[in-house]
Protein backbone atom coordinates (compact mmCIF):
# COMPACT_ATOMS: atom_id res chain seq x y z
CA UNK A 1 0.00 0.00 0.00
CA UNK A 2 1.13 3.52 -0.74
CA UNK A 3 2.23 5.95 1.72
CA UNK A 4 0.77 8.89 -0.31
CA UNK A 5 -3.25 9.41 0.37
CA UNK A 6 -5.01 8.91 -2.49
CA UNK A 7 -8.04 11.27 -0.69
CA UNK A 8 -7.39 13.71 1.81
CA UNK A 9 -9.42 15.97 3.76
CA UNK A 10 -8.76 18.83 5.96
CA UNK A 11 -10.92 20.77 8.03
CA UNK A 12 -13.92 20.44 5.97
CA UNK A 13 -17.11 22.41 6.65
CA UNK A 14 -20.60 22.38 4.95
CA UNK A 15 -23.45 23.75 6.03
CA UNK A 16 -26.98 24.33 5.22
CA UNK A 17 -29.27 27.50 5.62
CA UNK A 18 -32.65 27.10 6.93
CA UNK A 19 -35.11 29.31 7.86
CA UNK A 20 -37.29 28.91 11.70
CA UNK A 21 -40.77 28.41 10.95
CA UNK A 22 -42.01 30.15 13.91
CA UNK A 23 -39.64 33.43 13.58
CA UNK A 24 -40.55 36.86 11.50
CA UNK A 25 -40.37 36.34 7.98
CA UNK A 26 -37.68 38.99 8.14
CA UNK A 27 -35.49 36.58 10.65
CA UNK A 28 -31.84 35.92 9.39
CA UNK A 29 -31.82 32.43 8.44
CA UNK A 30 -29.86 29.85 10.89
CA UNK A 31 -27.01 27.56 9.65
CA UNK A 32 -27.37 23.96 9.74
CA UNK A 33 -23.82 22.87 10.31
CA UNK A 34 -23.87 19.20 8.41
CA UNK A 35 -20.07 18.82 8.38
CA UNK A 36 -17.82 20.81 10.71
CA UNK A 37 -14.27 20.38 10.53
CA UNK A 38 -13.83 17.13 9.67
CA UNK A 39 -10.19 15.63 8.70
CA UNK A 40 -9.07 12.13 7.70
CA UNK A 41 -6.88 10.51 5.28
CA UNK A 42 -7.63 7.09 2.66
CA UNK A 43 -4.92 5.54 1.10
CA UNK A 44 -4.75 3.77 -2.34
CA UNK A 45 -6.59 0.20 -1.95
CA UNK A 46 -7.74 0.63 1.78
CA UNK A 47 -11.52 1.03 3.07
CA UNK A 48 -12.13 3.35 5.11
CA UNK A 49 -15.60 2.85 7.16
CA UNK A 50 -17.52 5.80 8.19
CA UNK A 51 -20.39 5.26 11.50
CA UNK A 52 -22.42 7.40 13.07
CA UNK A 53 -26.01 7.67 14.33
CA UNK A 54 -28.44 9.37 11.47
CA UNK A 55 -28.04 13.27 11.27
CA UNK A 56 -24.92 12.36 12.27
CA UNK A 57 -23.46 14.10 8.55
CA UNK A 58 -22.41 10.88 7.02
CA UNK A 59 -24.04 11.06 3.48
CA UNK A 60 -23.42 15.00 3.18
CA UNK A 61 -19.78 14.54 3.74
CA UNK A 62 -19.79 12.11 0.89
CA UNK A 63 -22.41 14.43 -1.08
CA UNK A 64 -19.48 17.04 -0.69
CA UNK A 65 -16.40 14.99 -1.41
CA UNK A 66 -18.00 14.65 -5.19
CA UNK A 67 -19.26 18.05 -4.98
CA UNK A 68 -22.77 17.27 -4.75
CA UNK A 69 -23.28 19.94 -2.05
CA UNK A 70 -21.05 22.33 -1.30
CA UNK A 71 -17.91 23.16 1.16
CA UNK A 72 -17.68 26.09 2.51
CA UNK A 73 -14.33 25.84 3.73
CA UNK A 74 -11.42 23.06 4.42
CA UNK A 75 -9.64 20.95 1.78
CA UNK A 76 -10.43 17.96 -0.48
CA UNK A 77 -7.22 17.11 -2.18
CA UNK A 78 -7.57 13.95 -4.62
CA UNK A 79 -4.38 12.46 -5.90
CA UNK A 80 -2.96 15.41 -4.39
CA UNK A 81 -4.52 17.89 -6.57
CA UNK A 82 -6.85 20.55 -4.27
CA UNK A 83 -10.38 19.75 -5.35
CA UNK A 84 -12.90 22.43 -3.37
CA UNK A 85 -13.03 25.46 -5.51
CA UNK A 86 -12.08 23.87 -8.65
CA UNK A 87 -13.02 24.46 -11.95
CA UNK A 88 -15.82 22.25 -13.38
CA UNK A 89 -13.39 20.29 -15.88
CA UNK A 90 -11.82 19.50 -13.09
CA UNK A 91 -14.50 17.80 -11.35
CA UNK A 92 -15.24 16.53 -14.51
CA UNK A 93 -12.24 14.63 -14.61
CA UNK A 94 -12.31 13.60 -10.89
CA UNK A 95 -15.73 11.62 -11.17
CA UNK A 96 -14.51 9.59 -13.72
CA UNK A 97 -11.69 7.98 -10.81
CA UNK A 98 -14.53 8.53 -8.22
CA UNK A 99 -18.01 7.12 -8.36
CA UNK A 100 -20.65 6.34 -5.72
CA UNK A 101 -22.99 3.53 -4.61
CA UNK A 102 -25.95 4.93 -3.25
CA UNK A 103 -28.23 3.74 -0.10
CA UNK A 104 -31.66 2.99 -2.01
CA UNK A 105 -31.14 0.77 -5.07
CA UNK A 106 -34.13 1.33 -6.72
CA UNK A 107 -34.51 4.64 -6.43
CA UNK A 108 -31.28 5.43 -7.66
CA UNK A 109 -31.94 3.85 -11.06
CA UNK A 110 -33.90 5.65 -13.61
CA UNK A 111 -37.09 3.60 -14.25
CA UNK A 112 -37.14 4.73 -18.12
CA UNK A 113 -33.92 3.12 -18.92
CA UNK A 114 -33.06 -0.21 -19.15
CA UNK A 115 -30.08 -1.64 -17.55
CA UNK A 116 -27.89 -1.57 -20.82
CA UNK A 117 -28.97 2.01 -20.91
CA UNK A 118 -28.20 2.67 -17.40
CA UNK A 119 -24.71 0.52 -16.66
CA UNK A 120 -23.55 2.60 -20.57
CA UNK A 121 -24.36 5.96 -19.58
CA UNK A 122 -21.24 6.40 -17.77
CA UNK A 123 -19.13 5.21 -20.56
CA UNK A 124 -21.19 7.41 -23.10
CA UNK A 125 -20.23 10.29 -20.57
CA UNK A 126 -16.92 10.06 -20.37
CA UNK A 127 -15.46 7.71 -23.15
CA UNK A 128 -17.92 9.21 -26.86
CA UNK A 129 -15.47 7.58 -28.91
CA UNK A 130 -16.50 4.49 -28.33
CA UNK A 131 -18.88 2.56 -30.72
CA UNK A 132 -22.37 1.40 -29.35
CA UNK A 133 -21.22 -2.19 -29.72
CA UNK A 134 -17.28 -1.28 -27.49
CA UNK A 135 -20.07 -0.06 -24.95
CA UNK A 136 -22.94 -2.93 -25.09
CA UNK A 137 -19.52 -5.54 -25.14
CA UNK A 138 -18.18 -3.92 -21.62
CA UNK A 139 -21.82 -3.52 -20.23
CA UNK A 140 -22.04 -7.20 -20.82
CA UNK A 141 -18.70 -8.15 -18.99
CA UNK A 142 -19.62 -5.93 -15.87
CA UNK A 143 -22.73 -7.64 -15.53
CA UNK A 144 -20.74 -10.45 -15.56
CA UNK A 145 -18.58 -9.35 -13.13
CA UNK A 146 -21.23 -8.46 -9.78
CA UNK A 147 -23.32 -11.53 -10.53
CA UNK A 148 -25.82 -10.79 -13.02
CA UNK A 149 -26.46 -12.14 -17.00
CA UNK A 150 -26.93 -10.87 -20.86
CA UNK A 151 -30.14 -11.92 -20.02
CA UNK A 152 -30.80 -8.65 -17.95
CA UNK A 153 -29.92 -6.55 -20.33
CA UNK A 154 -32.70 -5.03 -21.38
CA UNK A 155 -35.15 -5.11 -18.60
CA UNK A 156 -36.06 -2.21 -16.17
CA UNK A 157 -35.09 -1.61 -12.58
CA UNK A 158 -38.30 -2.28 -11.36
CA UNK A 159 -38.28 -5.74 -12.42
CA UNK A 160 -35.15 -7.02 -10.35
CA UNK A 161 -35.17 -7.46 -6.53
CA UNK A 162 -33.78 -4.97 -4.09
CA UNK A 163 -30.20 -7.01 -4.02
CA UNK A 164 -30.59 -7.52 -8.22
CA UNK A 165 -30.62 -3.30 -8.06
CA UNK A 166 -27.68 -2.96 -6.02
CA UNK A 167 -25.79 -4.95 -8.03
CA UNK A 168 -26.58 -3.03 -11.12
CA UNK A 169 -25.80 -0.20 -9.58
CA UNK A 170 -22.01 -1.55 -8.40
CA UNK A 171 -21.93 -2.54 -11.77
CA UNK A 172 -22.87 1.44 -12.82
CA UNK A 173 -20.35 2.80 -10.61
CA UNK A 174 -17.34 0.54 -11.70
CA UNK A 175 -17.82 0.31 -15.26
CA UNK A 176 -15.33 3.14 -15.55
CA UNK A 177 -12.62 0.97 -13.44
CA UNK A 178 -12.96 4.01 -10.47
CA UNK A 179 -10.04 4.36 -7.94
CA UNK A 180 -12.26 4.96 -5.37
CA UNK A 181 -15.70 4.00 -4.80
CA UNK A 182 -18.16 6.07 -1.84
CA UNK A 183 -20.41 3.23 -0.71
CA UNK A 184 -22.76 5.52 0.90
CA UNK A 185 -25.00 2.80 3.27
CA UNK A 186 -25.47 0.73 0.42
CA UNK A 187 -26.79 -2.49 2.61
CA UNK A 188 -28.80 -1.38 4.79
CA UNK A 189 -32.06 -1.21 2.83
CA UNK A 190 -31.50 -4.69 2.40
CA UNK A 191 -32.49 -7.99 3.76
CA UNK A 192 -29.56 -9.31 5.98
CA UNK A 193 -28.39 -12.43 3.92
CA UNK A 194 -28.74 -9.79 0.75
CA UNK A 195 -26.54 -7.61 3.33
CA UNK A 196 -23.40 -10.73 2.92
CA UNK A 197 -23.88 -11.16 -0.66
CA UNK A 198 -23.22 -7.76 -1.75
CA UNK A 199 -21.02 -6.85 0.61
CA UNK A 200 -18.61 -10.02 -0.38
CA UNK A 201 -19.10 -9.09 -4.09
CA UNK A 202 -17.90 -5.70 -2.76
CA UNK A 203 -14.87 -7.04 -1.18
CA UNK A 204 -14.21 -9.38 -4.19
CA UNK A 205 -14.30 -6.50 -6.74
CA UNK A 206 -11.89 -4.16 -4.62
CA UNK A 207 -9.58 -7.21 -4.51
CA UNK A 208 -10.03 -7.81 -8.14
CA UNK A 209 -9.78 -3.69 -9.33
CA UNK A 210 -7.53 -2.65 -6.73
CA UNK A 211 -10.34 -0.22 -5.35
CA UNK A 212 -10.47 1.90 -2.48
CA UNK A 213 -13.89 2.25 -0.07
CA UNK A 214 -15.12 5.13 1.84
CA UNK A 215 -17.90 2.92 3.08
CA UNK A 216 -20.86 4.65 5.23
CA UNK A 217 -22.72 2.66 7.62
CA UNK A 218 -24.57 3.11 11.06
CA UNK A 219 -24.07 -0.68 11.72
CA UNK A 220 -20.85 -1.37 13.59
CA UNK A 221 -20.96 -4.67 13.04
CA UNK A 222 -21.16 -4.78 8.61
CA UNK A 223 -18.52 -2.13 9.04
CA UNK A 224 -16.25 -4.24 11.40
CA UNK A 225 -16.57 -6.85 8.24
CA UNK A 226 -15.37 -4.17 4.87
CA UNK A 227 -12.83 -1.66 6.83
CA UNK A 228 -9.32 -1.69 8.03
CA UNK A 229 -9.66 1.74 9.68
CA UNK A 230 -12.88 3.16 11.33
CA UNK A 231 -14.07 6.83 11.58
CA UNK A 232 -16.59 7.77 14.07
CA UNK A 233 -19.19 10.81 13.80
CA UNK A 234 -21.22 12.63 16.26
CA UNK A 235 -22.99 15.97 15.31
CA UNK A 236 -20.71 16.90 12.08
CA UNK A 237 -17.44 16.11 13.91
CA UNK A 238 -15.31 12.93 14.40
CA UNK A 239 -15.01 11.32 17.75
CA UNK A 240 -12.62 8.88 16.98
CA UNK A 241 -10.38 7.30 14.14
CA UNK A 242 -8.55 4.02 14.70
CA UNK A 243 -7.76 0.31 12.98
CA UNK A 244 -10.76 -1.78 13.52
CA UNK A 245 -9.32 -3.68 15.98
CA UNK A 246 -8.49 -1.12 18.34
CA UNK A 247 -11.50 0.43 17.92
CA UNK A 248 -13.35 -3.08 18.60
CA UNK A 249 -11.35 -3.99 21.13
CA UNK A 250 -10.31 -0.93 23.33
CA UNK A 251 -12.81 2.00 21.95
CA UNK A 252 -11.62 5.11 23.75
CA UNK A 253 -14.47 7.60 23.27
CA UNK A 254 -17.69 7.47 25.73
CA UNK A 255 -19.74 7.61 22.56
CA UNK A 256 -17.79 4.78 20.41
CA UNK A 257 -17.68 2.65 23.43
CA UNK A 258 -21.87 3.39 23.53
CA UNK A 259 -21.95 2.21 20.21
CA UNK A 260 -19.72 -0.97 20.67
CA UNK A 261 -21.80 -1.73 23.61
CA UNK A 262 -25.25 -1.92 21.25
CA UNK A 263 -23.58 -4.24 18.69
CA UNK A 264 -24.84 -7.61 19.64
CA UNK A 265 -23.17 -10.64 20.02
CA UNK A 266 -23.80 -14.33 18.60
CA UNK A 267 -23.40 -16.17 22.27
CA UNK A 268 -26.67 -15.98 23.88
CA UNK A 269 -24.95 -15.86 27.11
CA UNK A 270 -22.02 -13.39 26.26
CA UNK A 271 -25.26 -10.80 25.15
CA UNK A 272 -27.17 -11.06 28.36
CA UNK A 273 -24.37 -10.83 30.27
CA UNK A 274 -22.66 -8.18 28.68
CA UNK A 275 -23.18 -4.37 30.00
CA UNK A 276 -24.83 -2.02 27.66
CA UNK A 277 -24.10 1.92 28.22
CA UNK A 278 -27.40 3.51 26.99
CA UNK A 279 -27.02 6.80 26.01
CA UNK A 280 -29.05 9.81 28.30
CA UNK A 281 -31.15 12.71 26.08
CA UNK A 282 -31.93 13.53 22.58
CA UNK A 283 -29.29 14.47 19.72
CA UNK A 284 -28.95 18.09 20.11
CA UNK A 285 -29.83 20.08 16.83
CA UNK A 286 -27.22 20.87 14.60
CA UNK A 287 -28.50 24.47 14.25
CA UNK A 288 -27.57 25.16 17.86
CA UNK A 289 -24.96 22.52 18.80
CA UNK A 290 -23.58 22.29 22.54
CA UNK A 291 -20.50 24.43 23.52
CA UNK A 292 -17.24 22.92 23.17
CA UNK A 293 -17.53 18.84 22.86
CA UNK A 294 -21.00 18.25 20.81
CA UNK A 295 -21.32 15.42 22.72
CA UNK A 296 -21.26 16.15 26.16
CA UNK A 297 -24.79 16.43 27.02
CA UNK A 298 -25.11 13.01 26.38
CA UNK A 299 -21.67 11.87 28.04
CA UNK A 300 -21.50 10.16 31.30
CA UNK A 301 -18.35 11.61 31.81
CA UNK A 302 -18.27 15.39 30.93
CA UNK A 303 -16.45 17.72 32.80
CA UNK A 304 -15.94 21.40 33.28
CA UNK A 305 -13.64 21.86 30.43
CA UNK A 306 -16.15 20.04 27.77
CA UNK A 307 -18.54 22.79 27.83
CA UNK A 308 -15.41 25.26 27.62
CA UNK A 309 -13.22 23.94 24.48
CA UNK A 310 -13.92 21.92 21.70
CA UNK A 311 -11.72 18.54 21.90
CA UNK A 312 -8.92 18.14 19.03
CA UNK A 313 -8.68 15.22 17.55
CA UNK A 314 -5.62 13.87 19.21
CA UNK A 315 -3.25 11.18 18.53
CA UNK A 316 -3.09 8.39 21.31
CA UNK A 317 -0.66 5.25 19.42
CA UNK A 318 -0.32 4.64 15.84
CA UNK A 319 -4.16 2.89 15.98
CA UNK A 320 -6.19 5.21 17.43
CA UNK A 321 -6.93 9.32 17.45
CA UNK A 322 -9.66 10.64 19.64
CA UNK A 323 -10.92 13.79 20.19
CA UNK A 324 -12.07 13.59 24.36
CA UNK A 325 -10.89 15.50 27.04
CA UNK A 326 -10.25 12.11 29.04
CA UNK A 327 -7.39 11.72 27.29
CA UNK A 328 -5.62 15.18 28.07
Amino acid sequence: MSDTPLLSVRDLHVGFKVRNPHASPFAPALTLKAVNGVNFDLMPGETLGIVGESGCGKSTLARALLNLVPAQSGSIRFKGEEMRGAPPPAWQKMRREVQMVFQDPLASLNPRMNIAQIVGEPLRTHEPQLSGAEVLARVRRMLERVGLSSEHLYRYPHEFSGGQCQRIGIARALILEPKLVICDEPVSALDVSIQAQIINLLQQLQREMNLSLLFIAHDLAVVRHVSRRVLVMYLGKVMELAEKHALYETPRHPYTQALRSAVPIADPRLERAKDIQLLQGEIPSPIDPPSGCVFRTRCPHAMDVCAQQVPPLKRLDERCEVACWLYE
